[in-house]
């Protein structure tokens, strides 16, 4: 069933959350012991993360340096589907632009549909660590826009292939990221609205927010976009602090502000459990008022570890 479907179905807020692919080496089971926790909340969907390549370089005998591809997590098609056959709820991959090709986007695209999976998140993912700024893929996508619109074209039965007989149209939900703080390469909120409309208009069917920690930013964001004609659903997405060092860390990483009553009550929690219970009470306040305002879903960002999220969800749902 489809994100839309799952929220045009339901009669009070849904749960949801995401997960990271273990890393490369690691036994699926660590996925699964995330997962286990959370399920008594009954999320209709688990959203599943995709990781570009890196690389690295090694010195070869003659002195040269060999530039060498890893994905250091690798799996998110096999993972929905484990997911959707052990769990049997839906699972929406994230579809990145870095480090693919429009080739090898089309054959992701297909495995998922072969499996069945009819949702999907369209980004333009991050650049790597030896990037200064994000470069595309020389034969793949800029922007989360043009993924976006490979993925709507082939809805429509246009592959890359211009020869196929007949072709057959995939049948995917796409949901798109929103920044209510802006994406940090926008120039400002205006522009950024602008290209999120852009991507409704193009056939995105749900929004799925950036993290952040103050509501009063969500509520502005929401009404921002309706006033842009940006209809569709609008789901936040929260994400509990647990350690003290993601007061510098979220920031830096995902550009957001983080309140200074929470600042101030982590900066001063005098043990790892106490910052841990500040983060989980702040982010229970967060989700009852978003509930109260009538948010279609509250989407987690637990990056695979379920505690914090299931304390939280105990209070909610």
């Amino acid at each position: 069933m489809k994100v839309t479907e799952h929220i045009a179905n339901a009669t009070k807020t849904l749960f949801s959350f995401e997960i990271l692919p273990p890393v490369k080496g690691t036994s699926i089971q660590s996925i699964y012991n995330g997962i286990d926790p959370l399920m008594e909340f009954k999320p209709p969907f688990i959203n599943v993360t995709y990781h570009r390549e890196e690389y690295v370089f090694k010195e070869r005998e003659n002195g040269l340096l060999e530039k060498i591809s890893i994905r250091k997590r690798p799996g998110t098609v096999g993972i929905c589907s484990a997911i959707m056959h052990k769990y049997n709820v839906d699972a929406v991959p994230h579809i990145i632009c870095g480090g693919f090709s429009r080739e090898e986007t089309e054959n992701a695209l297909m495995d998922l549909n072969f499996l069945g999976i009819d949702n999907v998140l369209v980004l333009r993912g991050d650049s790597i660590k030896t990037e200064t700024q994000f470069r595309p893929h020389p034969d793949g996508h800029a922007y989360a826009s043009d993924l976006l619109k490979q993925i709507c074209d082939l809805n429509n039965g246009n592959y890359l292939d211009e020869d196929i007989a007949n072709p057959v149209p995939t049948n995917f939900c796409a949901g798109v990221a929103g920044y209510p703080e802006k994406h940090s390469e926008a120039p400002n909120l205006e522009i950024d609205l602008k290209y999120l409309k852009m991507k409704v208009d193009m056939g995105a069917q749900y929004i799925i927010t950036q993290m952040f920690f103050d509501n009063q930013k969500y509520f502005n964001f929401v009404k921002a976009c309706r006033e842009h004609g940006i209809n569709v659903p609008i789901i936040p997405g929260i994400k509990p602090l647990t350690v003290k060092n993601q007061l510098r860390m979220l920031p830096n990483l995902f550009h957001i502000d983080i309140p200074n009553d929470l600042v101030q009550a982590i900066d001063s929690a005098p043990t790892p459990q106490a910052v841990r219970q500040v983060g989980i009470e702040w982010a229970t306040q967060q989700c009852k008022e978003l509930v109260q305002f009538g948010v279609p879903c509250l989407h987690f960002y637990t990056m695979s570890k379920s505690e914090a999220t299931a304390a939280i969800a105990k209070e909610i749902f």
